[in-house]
């Protein structure tokens, strides 16, 4: 197997920094890293580039014009660039826990995607943590534990440990809930739906848009969940306004069995 992470990223290179240090302490280094970025400043690409001069593994930078929110062009640009053969998609402000990667690796399935989840930092522990470069993916349960007493965090089951078992594919056609700061995938699979539909405009539903794609398509759920968790940073909600949109575009899918994307990755190769 050969992995590739996609983070998505869009002027916030104090959370990118956070998020690159995680993957930097990886017990598996054998992946490459692309940073899938839609428009930011250049501020952005020179850290990603100080990164890549001492990183232990590749590490790219994909840029696109800043037209609005455009993550599914993001992604699908950066798809395109990488002849990995497993794909692990994230954001850049979701910190990664040392065997994030190893754990998506060992977990990966053919005829599956990977679902994973995350937890929820305060407004109040992200600036603390960016401010002090804090590093968050190597804290300890006891801490993460004190951290969800003190309101810190939303929850922190994520952090158990569960090992592979059957349980993980009792839901092969959930939808729901999956969402593209923790979600892997084999290239072949992500080619065959070909990609993101970017045809989606502004925030929201284009990740459920992939996946069920992908249901369509033959390729069932299997859980991540107690495996490969992220820490997601806290921020601002994104706008909302394109969300009911979207939400009929969705809805249309649902009552299909199309799985090809009508403006998608075949763009770019």
């Amino acid at each position: 197997m050969t992995p590739a992470v996609i983070i998505t990223t869009y002027n916030r290179p104090d959370a990118l920094a956070a998020v690159i240090d995680g993957y930097l302490a990886q017990v598996d280094t054998n992946f490459e890293l692309i940073v899938a970025d839609d428009g930011s400043a250049a501020d952005t690409g020179e850290l990603v580039h100080r990164y890549a001069a001492r990183a232990s593994f590749p590490i790219r930078h994909v840029w696109q014009e800043d037209q609005g929110f455009r993550a599914a062009a993001a992604r699908n640009r950066a798809l395109a660039a990488t002849a990995a053969d497993y794909i692990i998609f994230t954001d850049g402000d979701c910190i990664p826990r040392h065997d994030f990667v190893a754990q998506h690796c060992a977990l990966a399935e053919p005829g599956c995607f990977l679902a994973g989840n995350r937890m929820l930092l305060s407004e109040n522990l992200t600036r603390k943590a960016l401010a002090q470069h804090l590093p968050l993916h190597d804290w300890g349960f006891l801490r993460w534990l004190a951290l969800r007493l003190g309101g810190g965090i939303n929850r922190w089951l994520p952090l158990l440990k569960l090992h592979d078992a059957r349980w993980r594919n009792s839901n092969p056609q959930r939808w729901e809930g999956v969402k593209t700061c923790n979600l892997s995938a084999w290239r072949n699979d992500l080619v065959r739906v070909n990609g993101f539909d970017e045809s989606y405009s502004g925030w929201g539903l284009e990740d459920s848009d992939l996946v069920i794609r992908l249901l369509h398509a033959g390729v069932r759920h299997k859980s991540a969940r107690f495996a490969a968790p992220v820490l997601h940073l806290w921020h601002a909600e994104n706008d909302r306004s394109r969300l009911p949109e979207n939400r009929r575009r969705l809805e249309k899918l649902l009552a299909s069995t199309n799985l090809h994307a009508r403006l998608g990755l075949d763009q770019y190769q």
